[in-house]
């Protein structure tokens, strides 16, 4: 094992680290905003709400992300319509491209969490909210989202995890993140063990590093619900 090599491959590592990060980063922001109306329309009695978002979940949930990025790189630059609309000069564009699968593909699975999140609310908090006449989005705002958010975030951070791990599929579009670097670095030094396991090792640390944060957030979302001081009796007794 070259530790050396190790070492000198770092910095270079690092800063395709940089590129993961960022396509974590936005793709989760998106993906949440985006999964929030939807995981809400899911849990709606219309039919009409609940079929189109649960086609697709189960599309993004139940095809390959490797196949999804490549249908939106490669086949959307074959529809005439797409290369004349405005969102061509993004498409055309691998970095746009990682964002848009990792995004939807994330957000397919934010989606069936929260769905489950938002039925386990339990059903006395939400007939307490109609009994003193919230609005049904003050209900949601109020009452349901801020308890559903806070049962779905051990889901929510496994989900996190797997999303910097799915980053680096990214690599197969040109896009230089970790992986992208590492595969350059291997082609240079034919020394695939230490790259990939320095790699490695640096995706390792982003995962504990998440998982840190969501364990940090949980806590401080439900501080409040520590257990409840006992009352303290004087020493004689109750008169």
């Amino acid at each position: 094992m070259d530790y050396q090599l190790m070492l000198d491959s770092l910095p270079l590592l690092w800063h395709g680290a940089l590129l993961t990060l960022e396509l974590f980063a936005i793709a989760m922001v998106l993906s949440t905003v985006l999964a929030v109306p939807l995981a809400i329309a899911r849990v709606q009695p219309a039919w009409w709400l609940r079929w189109p978002v649960e086609a697709f979940s189960q599309v993004f949930r139940g095809t390959p992300l490797l196949v999804q990025i490549f249908i939106v790189y490669y086949g959307l630059a074959q529809l005439e319509f797409v290369r004349d609309s405005w969102a061509w000069p993004y498409l055309r564009k691998a970095y746009w491209c990682a964002v848009i699968t990792l995004t939807l593909n994330t957000a397919a699975y934010l989606v069936h969490i929260l769905r489950g999140a938002i039925e386990a609310v339990p059903a006395g908090e939400v007939e307490a909210a109609q009994a003193f006449g919230f609005s049904f989005w003050a209900r949601y705002r109020c009452v349901v989202l801020p308890r559903a958010i806070l049962l779905a975030l051990p889901s929510y951070g496994n989900e996190a995890i797997k999303t910097i791990k799915r980053t680096s599929l990214a690599s197969a579009i040109t896009l230089a993140e970790l992986t992208g670097v590492a595969n350059t670095l291997v082609s240079r030094t034919f020394a695939p063990y230490e790259i990939f396991i320095t790699a490695g090792l640096i995706y390792l640390g982003f995962a504990f590093a998440a998982n840190y944060l969501v364990r940090l957030l949980e806590r401080r979302m439900s501080r409040h619900l520590g257990p409840v001081p006992r009352p303290v009796v004087a020493a004689g007794g109750p008169d």
